[in-house]
């Protein structure tokens, strides 16, 4: 790992050298340069002054806060090192918390912390205590003359370090106005159940590798075409979606069907002397989606539902017009 700091995790008396180096990859996002349409060479942005119309060098530019519209206060670099936070070398443990209590909004950008030469055993046991009590550790860490609020917790055996937002940078109103929002709604016993037997069947373990980036995939292979010179076949047009209106007890019967896993509730209302029917032909989800159930229209879904029910076989899958490419 190439560490882009050095120093000590430090809590109580105990002190353990690591370095801290960057988890996430941004340099792999495609990126573009603005070109001149005429000699598609790159364009170079000036700094212009608009009241003068000329432009300004490096050494006629100084920084302005906004106090007003179109007021500002000018600000040297000199005046703002005050407010600089000192370089220091350690990363101090405020406190230990349980690790579901920090909410993942709250997380900024991660790093990965690594022992240094010889610490790897006072590492190891701090991982240890804090994969054992389920804490993590909250911090302050300097980079580059910036204070960070930090977790520090255990990820598949190493020390992962989340730089924190403050609680001034999270848009709380927005939450609580959506939290308003709900307060009326109710949640039917019935549709609750069938969710909730959705979700459990639908669960498996996370294995981010099954979710590769397909739109930059695509893009990557247009550009290495288009760079190549070969002549680029646009794949038929789609319809733009329209968000269709569902019977929710329905579509969520649908799911379940299609996911194979349990068997529907019966709706309430519905005369106990027939008893419960159990599911005789569940949908498979190949079947479920030529029948249009995943988020597909009303009436699909309600008839699909009340097949799987009744045990009627599948119907045949439409064929589809393909554009000429």
């Amino acid at each position: 790992m190439r560490a882009i700091w050095k120093g000590f995790i430090s809590f109580g008396l105990v002190t353990i050298p690591v370095g801290v180096g960057i988890a996430q990859d941004r340099s792999r996002d495609v990126t573009f340069r603005t070109l001149s349409r005429a000699t598609l060479r790159p364009v170079r942005q000036k700094r212009w002054d608009v009241d003068r119309d000329v432009e300004v060098g490096p050494d006629e530019v100084v920084r302005g806060w906004e106090v007003a519209k179109g007021r500002y206060v000018p600000v040297e670099d000199e005046e703002l090192e005050r407010f600089a936070a000192p370089r220091e070398k350690t990363i101090e443990v405020l406190q230990f918390v349980r690790a579901e209590e920090v909410d993942p909004v709250y997380y900024e950008r991660a790093y990965w912390v690594e022992p240094q030469e010889r610490a790897e055993r006072p590492y190891a046991l701090f991982v240890a205590a804090l994969r054992r009590t389920g804490r993590a550790a909250i911090g302050r860490f300097v980079l580059a003359t910036k204070e960070h609020l930090v977790l520090l917790r255990p990820f598949d055996g190493a020390l992962a370090l989340e730089t924190l937002f403050y609680p001034e940078d999270i848009r709380m109103g927005d939450l609580h106005a959506i939290v308003e929002r709900l307060g009326g709604v109710e949640v039917r016993d019935e549709e609750l159940e069938l969710a909730v037997q959705l979700v459990e069947g639908l669960t498996r373990p996370f294995e981010p590798e099954r979710y590769p980036n397909e739109t930059r995939r695509a893009l990557l292979q247009f550009l290495e075409a288009k760079a190549a010179g070969r002549e680029l076949v646009e794949g038929p047009e789609e319809e733009a979606p329209v968000a269709p209106v569902v019977d929710l007890m329905a579509a969520l019967k649908a799911s379940l069907a299609a996911s194979g896993k349990g068997t529907a509730v019966p709706a309430k209302g519905r005369a106990s002397g027939k008893g419960r029917r159990g599911v005789k032909h569940q949908l498979s989800i190949d079947e479920a989606r030529l029948r249009g159930v995943p988020g597909g229209k009303p009436h699909e879904a309600e008839r699909a539902a009340e097949e799987a029910e009744a045990g009627a076989p599948a119907a045949p899958p439409r064929k589809r017009s393909r554009k000429a490419s």
